[in-house]
């Protein structure tokens, strides 16, 4: 009994050890601040070659991984933030971070491993350092939250996956310490499940989702440095977008309204330049970025960049399209459309937007210039204008028709 007890604690131990190894607390400072904190554990496989067959190296990062001050960095204007771990003779894994103002993202993976490493790499064929990069790996948060996830996360990078878990991780930090406040991954908010059935239980066939109406219209504005009014905008926003359904197991099209009281306001404004940003509920973001032609002095909406990261989504759901061309008006007047309009940004995402008038640029007194309406409003008034005169016209005709016709038949009698 006292020896299956120290066994026991023996094991506990032996697991404890090999958790305190794997959990890597990492930092990138500037000064005395700190912009880049991670907490995590990583895991890593690759595959690699030997001189008569292929092996699969699988390995953690120790928690003697440090900083690699040389490589890592807050980022400039010109430059990216990284935070560059460094373990072993040779191994490095790197994160590159940006940001579009509300949300920061992970925008590169980078794992670099040295195949001489015979303690890893035993009986490799060559003695490289290889190094793979993938982008657009999902981890993303908003700014001045922390992105947690305890669960593990796969990705492949190249020819090796990386796995991290235990992961607790913010850039762009306002403080040297993680923020309290979580954005949270998809993988530990859980999938639903479905209720127990049995046997004679008779389930039916859910019916479609009920269809969320005309979004009702809010009123949105940007201020600039000085406190003043720079963007303002009044429209509803309906998102129109697929993604692939825990609950259902299958890919679903959605209809979401955004919910001005519901919806936080944020963005920017510069010479050329001017961005709304709208986050509801901390789970779905709206990015609007307006551009100045200044030679024409026209301006437009150019690109719309969507980010949804819900509980039934298997990965958030991210689309964005910086080449497009719509809302266009002239500088010193506002954008108006009161028809309904469909903006296809990707072929998986389009914006609905309703009763829109927006001004990002020159906007004075906190009001809307002078309008210039859409097509589709002045092709809407155009419409009854055309179908009057026709109808005068048919009037007019049948009554020339009538008096012609009159006059025929009293030619044809003689006064007696």
């Amino acid at each position: 009994m006292k020896l299956s007890h120290s066994l026991a604690v023996l094991i506990i131990a032996w697991f404890a050890v090999i958790g305190r190894i794997q959990a890597v607390t990492l930092e990138v400072n500037e000064g005395n601040s700190t912009c880049i904190k991670a907490e995590l554990s990583a895991s890593f496989s690759i595959t690699y070659n030997t001189s008569n067959s292929t092996r699969t190296a699988q390995f953690s990062l120790p928690d003697s991984a440090t900083v690699d001050t040389g490589s890592s960095s807050c980022g400039t204007d010109n430059s990216s933030p990284w935070l560059v771990a460094l373990f072993g003779p040779g191994h490095t894994l790197g994160l590159s971070f940006s940001t579009n103002g509300s949300l920061y993202n992970v925008a590169n993976l980078t794992l670099q491993y040295n195949l001489s490493d015979t303690s890893i790499f035993p009986d490799a064929n060559s003695s490289d350092v290889v190094t793979v990069v993938s982008s657009s790996v999902g981890i993303w948060a908003t700014i001045n939250t922390t992105y947690r996830c305890v669960s593990p996360t796969t990705f492949s990078v190249g020819g090796a996956t990386v796995t991290f878990s235990d992961m607790r991780l913010e850039a762009y930090m306002p403080g040297n310490d993680l923020s309290p406040t979580e954005s949270v991954c998809t993988a530990d908010k859980g999938s639903p499940t479905a209720p127990p059935t049995t046997a004679s239980t008779t389930t039916t066939p859910a019916p479609p989702p009920t269809p969320p109406g005309t979004p009702e219209r809010g009123t949105y504005s940007v201020n600039n440095s000085n406190g003043t009014v720079c963007l303002l905008a009044r429209m509803g926003l309906q998102l129109n977008f697929s993604y692939f359904s825990l609950s259902q197991n299958k890919t679903v099209q959605e209809l979401v309204n955004l919910s001005p009281n519901e919806t936080s306001v944020s963005g920017s404004c510069e010479a050329s330049s001017a961005s709304l940003v709208l986050i509801q509920e901390q789970t779905t973001t709206l990015n609007l970025t307006f551009t100045l032609n200044s030679t024409s002095n026209k301006y437009r909406l150019s690109a719309i960049t969507l980010l949804a990261n819900w509980s039934d989504m298997t990965v958030p759901f991210r689309a964005s399209n910086d080449s497009l061309d719509y809302l266009r008006s002239t500088l010193g007047r506002s954008y108006m459309c009161n028809a309904e309009q469909t903006l296809t940004v990707v072929p998986t995402f389009s914006l609905n937007t309703f009763r829109v008038q927006v001004q990002p640029f020159e906007v004075t007194t906190n009001q809307f210039a002078t309008a210039e309406e859409c097509q589709m409003d002045q092709t809407q008034m155009l419409i009854p204008i055309i179908v009057g005169a026709a109808l005068a016209g048919l009037v007019l005709i049948v009554l020339i028709a009538y008096l012609i016709g009159r006059k025929r038949s009293h030619a044809g009698y003689q006064t007696i």
